[in-house]
């Protein structure tokens, strides 16, 4: 674990009042994991990572000025995007692939990388959003970057992106129009995952907050290069800062009641 960082914080301005979140970044491991018993080549499949979404996090972070967090070590070893109690936290077969290490797994090794990896990055994603809040003196919108396969078991998917969401529409809808005003995208709600699950990201700092917020699933095969990052970047970077202007966008929303 020396020297293994389990999130990475880019700082921006937080009186923008949004944070980006990329929870699958990176296929990293720290050394005295392994390779968790896998060959090489399952660590550059998505599997292991979310395809494309460091740089295009990067460069929004950059483009746009705001901070965000980006998750460093790989979905394989335990993800980030699920409950403490969900029964795939830690992943024993993947798209046909076991992972040796992962079983069996002793309660104490799933504890201890609930304490080293997931924890900790959710711990840095509250202060992130928790400070943007104290420093702009509103609730942030929060988008979540994620990345899907062109297909799923021998089936394509047309969506070029999806956009997923739980109770709150707000966000989900407005960013749904935005991409929708572009006649060649083919934009998903709530495709091709449903948004509401219990104990994610989204739900754990967003969903039981009131925060506003969606989670943004692009196409890997749209930004597996740096022609492809830059052009989603182009397209996002102008929607996101429109966003941050909508007011609706910086109020806390719970059981239907809305407060600023």
């Amino acid at each position: 674990m020396s020297g293994f960082q389990p999130f990475e914080i880019i700082p921006g301005d937080p009186h923008h009042s949004l944070v980006i979140l990329a929870d699958h970044a990176m296929n990293r491991l720290p050394d005295e994991y392994g390779d968790l018993g896998l060959p090489a080549g399952a660590f550059s499949r998505h599997i292991a990572y979310d395809i494309g979404v460091e740089d295009v996090t990067r460069k929004l972070s950059e483009r746009l000025g705001v901070p965000a967090v980006l998750g460093c070590f790989s979905r394989l070893l335990i993800d980030p995007n699920r409950g403490e109690d969900d029964p795939t936290l830690i992943m024993k077969l993947s798209d046909g692939m076991v992972i040796p290490a992962n079983h069996p797994l002793s309660a104490e090794e799933r504890e201890r990388r609930l304490n080293l990896f997931h924890r900790p990055y959710h711990d840095a994603v509250s202060t992130v959003i928790a400070e943007t809040w104290r420093k702009a003196d509103k609730p942030p919108l929060v988008i979540s970057i994620h990345s899907f396969t062109p297909a799923w078991k021998g089936v394509p998917r047309p969506w070029h992106a999806g956009i997923l969401w739980d109770t709150d529409p707000r966000a989900a809808q407005a960013l749904i129009n935005a991409l929708g005003m572009d006649p060649a995208l083919v934009v998903g709600d709530n495709e091709p995952y449903d948004g509401a699950l219990r104990g994610d990201t989204m739900h754990r700092h967003c969903s039981m907050t009131g925060l506003p917020h969606a989670l943004l699933e692009i196409r890997q095969d749209l930004i597996g290069d740096a022609v492809g990052v830059d052009s989603w970047v182009d397209r996002l970077a102008p929607i996101l800062s429109d966003l941050t202007g909508q007011p609706e966008l910086h109020e806390v929303e719970l059981h239907g009641s809305r407060v600023s």
